[in-house]
């Protein structure tokens, strides 16, 4: 059985758990020791040096970043398809998950960093949100130019556009920002929880979410340290949160990824 190292909150893994259970393919869920200190040790590290979830290990065999992970099972588990059979649509597939996985999971990050890490108190914390959920907006609508008239972003049927961008719009709905019940998106979002895949994904992810809203004391005592990924930090700084950036780097409750060695 393979080995998925994962964090239930990242988007990153919950594309590959859906995947793998749209497969049927069996697998085991860990998530590393002291998630989100900075010093994961271990097994984890040796299959992802750059620390960050989620990490394949399928025999001897490691894979770390999701997109690979999600070459990895398509190759080796093909049905059913998650990529469409026509180039241009396999193109469209993979430009749609891009996008998710750094505009759009920036913008989510944000604000976790504001409303469950507390980077930001009042007219800052008013402006990061403001901006946020402005760019929510226009990437939701961006989407749904993607859709189309579709059902699935892959077309008749659910697959590798539809998981990359799941996580994502769950993670706005838990942020207050859900596209409309009766937009296309949000015909859409509720068609994708209707499969078990899904369900039980953004399940796993709900259960976590209460737990976070403790977290901010941890980080205001260095014991965690999120991790400001090039795209995160991008949003940061454009958001007018640069003070958030240099007030976390004095305190040391925020890192970058892992030097290779």
């Amino acid at each position: 059985m393979i080995t998925l190292y994962e964090h239930p909150l990242s988007p990153y893994a919950q594309k590959v758990k859906i995947s793998l259970r749209e497969k049927g393919v069996a697998f085991e869920l860990k998530t590393p020791d002291a998630m989100g200190s900075g010093q994961t040790r271990g097994d984890f590290m040796t299959a992802n040096p750059r620390g960050e979830v989620p990490a394949l290990i399928d025999g001897d065999l490691s894979i770390f970043d999701s997109t690979i992970i999600l070459e990895y099972i398509e190759d080796k588990w093909p049905t059913p398809a998650m990529l469409p059979t026509a180039p241009a649509e396999r193109a469209r597939m993979r430009m749609i998950e891009e996008v998710c996985d750094t505009h759009y999971e920036a913008i989510n990050w944000g604000f976790g960093e504001i409303g469950w890490f507390r980077r930001a108190e009042g007219e800052l914390a008013a402006t990061l949100r403001e901006r946020a959920a402005e760019q929510t907006e226009n990437i939701q609508t961006w989407l749904a130019r993607q859709l189309g008239t579709r059902d699935w972003f892959n077309g008749a049927s659910f697959g590798w556009g539809d998981l990359s961008v799941v996580p994502y719009v769950a993670g706005s709905a838990g942020f207050g920002n859900a596209p409309a019940e009766n937009s296309p998106l949000g015909r859409w979002f509720a068609r994708t929880r209707t499969r078990e895949s899904v369900a039980l994904t953004l399940k796993e992810s709900a259960a976590t979410r209460s737990a976070m809203e403790t977290v901010a004391t941890i980080v205001e005592k260095g014991l965690f340290k999120r991790e400001y990924r090039d795209h995160r930090l991008e949003w940061m700084i454009k958001s007018g949160g640069i003070d958030v950036v240099l007030t976390g780097l004095a305190k040391d409750n925020i890192r970058f990824s892992n030097d290779f060695q």
